[in-house]
């Protein structure tokens, strides 16, 4: 076995009055790659975040190759070559790429208080090419860029310090199908160098699949450590929950089945630059699902569907209603939903209360004459949906920001579920959440489907779409290559064949 390069002795965090961590034992090792692994709030991130300078423990140690290592802060971390993408996105978007990449690490290329513009092109452009990852334009400012983007921009930071160690906190549900397996690849290569990652994922199977050792956490605590090939998803899966996960996952039958009523029709869609000449139908009662690898415009479908991308040509069209959707105001008002991938900064009103983010689509159908709006009313919605929900928090006045992944995404959809829609576009809906969420959010939709609300469901998750569709629509170059029904045909393999 090789020889430890982190160890971490008795390691404990409070936030007030919640215990994170709690007396963490824990050692990695060189040319380690070390999942870790947890539901919403079972202390990963929390870990992970001390290891990399962000919060500083309570009591206990962590060494780093034997000596003792403290510290101050992410800066400090890096100049010890421990660096860290975090869960939540982390590039200023008023910054160009270069700056992002080297964000407090500029002095390098200032003189005189000037950046050296060229100096730092080069600098990031050997950065993306030493690593293999997809290069963005350099001098664009990163906040028209997409979740995905901002991921790659956040893993070239981490990588430019020349890290020993490694950390990755969901960054692999950010990326399509391409990029994850070059993210895969570049494991094994740091692997190779001798270098240690720890990666925190709610994919199982694909924790089983990348890492060599696995540590479950369950209500901050560490409740063991397995190798990975010596194990299987079921007890990684029991540890995490403390007890077997009943019930079905996915759905379990095998056939399309969906009203002939059409909800919606998508006719010779265009948006320039995203989006060419897109046409399907979705049906009450239907999941229609999108797939694609990265640039594909999955992305885009959702966006140009609730209006808030302009399309240059072609139409989205409410049958029932005989309109058009142009722009999300019509969307919302004629019984529309839409959840992005961008949850924090897209969705959700993080620094607002639960109550507000769950009754804000719901105000008009809340409002009174003369635009009254009953406080009681807001209460009443807010209080039935946490309760459904089983939303964990402290009263529905907490801020939205304070709770976990898992307790985000349930509000982020229950608000629209509150709603008495006939069409709810999810994009990525269980992106960086735990395996209880997950399938919590899949019943959901399946209570959907039988209230005979269309749903139109974008995924970078093969098995997501696969296990949940009726049809599915792949994508490549921003065009539709093939519709799949759902059957025998309906294979990883069938798609990822039409997909490349």
């Amino acid at each position: 076995m090789n020889s430890p390069i982190l160890e971490i002795r008795g390691l404990d965090k409070h936030f007030g009055p919640t215990h994170a961590n709690k007396h963490i034992d824990f050692t990695l090792r060189e040319g380690e790659i070390r999942g870790l692994i947890g539901e919403n709030g079972s202390g990963k991130s929390t870990l992970m975040s001390q290891i990399a300078g962000i919060h500083l423990p309570d009591s206990g140690e962590m060494y780093v190759r034997g000596k003792i290592y403290r510290p101050r802060d992410a800066l400090d971390a890096y100049k010890q070559n421990i660096s860290m993408v975090l869960q939540e996105l982390g590039v200023i978007g008023n910054l160009p790429v270069v700056v992002n990449v080297f964000l407090g690490r500029t002095g390098q290329f200032t003189r005189f208080g000037i950046v050296n513009r060229k100096a730092i092109g080069r600098a990031t452009t050997e950065q993306f090419t030493k690593w293999g990852l997809p290069m963005p334009p350099m001098n664009k400012f990163t906040g028209d860029m997409t979740v995905e983007t901002h991921k790659i921009i956040e893993l070239v930071r981490a990588l430019s310090v020349d890290p020993d160690i490694l950390l990755l906190d969901e960054i692999t549900q950010s990326l399509s199908l391409d990029n994850r397996q070059k993210l895969y690849e570049l494991l094994i290569k740091l692997k190779n160098m001798g270098r240690s990652v720890i990666v925190i994922t709610h994919d199982v199977e694909e924790m089983l699949k990348i890492t060599d050792t696995i540590t479950v956490l369950r209500d901050g605590e560490v409740v063991g450590e397995r190798v990975s090939a010596e194990t299987t998803a079921d007890e990684i899966k029991r540890m995490m929950v403390g007890r077997e996960i009943g019930g079905d996952y996915y759905r379990v039958d095998n056939q399309p089945e969906y009203a002939d009523e059409v909800v919606l029709s998508v006719n010779n869609l265009s948006v320039a630059g995203e989006l060419d000449d897109i046409s399907f139908d979705i049906h009450a009662g239907e999941i229609l699902g999108f797939c694609g690898l990265s640039d594909s415009g999955i992305h885009s479908v959702g966006r140009a569907v609730f209006g808030l991308s302009k399309a240059d040509a072609g139409s989205v069209r409410l049958v029932a209603k005989d309109m058009d959707i142009t722009d999300p105001t019509r969307a919302l008002r004629n019984n529309v939903g839409y959840i992005p991938k961008d949850r924090d900064t897209e969705a959700l009103m993080i620094d607002a209360s639960i109550r507000e983010n769950f009754v804000l689509p719901s105000l008009g159908e809340l409002t009174r004459a003369a635009g009254y709006v009953s406080p009681a009313s807001l209460k009443k919605l807010a209080s039935r949906m946490v309760a459904k929900l089983s939303v964990k928090c402290e009263n529905i006045a907490q801020p939205v920001g304070a709770l976990s992944g898992g307790n985000k995404q349930k509000i982020n959809l229950g608000r629209w579920l509150a709603k008495d829609l006939s069409l709810l576009i999810l994009d990525c809906p269980t992106r960086g959440v735990d395996v209880g969420v997950k399938a919590y959010i899949y019943a959901l939709m399946k209570e959907a489907k039988r209230n005979k609300i269309a749903i139109l469901l974008i995924s970078d998750e093969l098995p997501e779409v696969l296990g949940m569709a009726d049809r599915l629509i792949v994508m490549k170059d921003g065009r539709v290559t093939r519709t799949i029904d759902r059957g025998t045909a309906f294979t990883e393999q069938a798609v990822i064949e039409v997909m490349i």
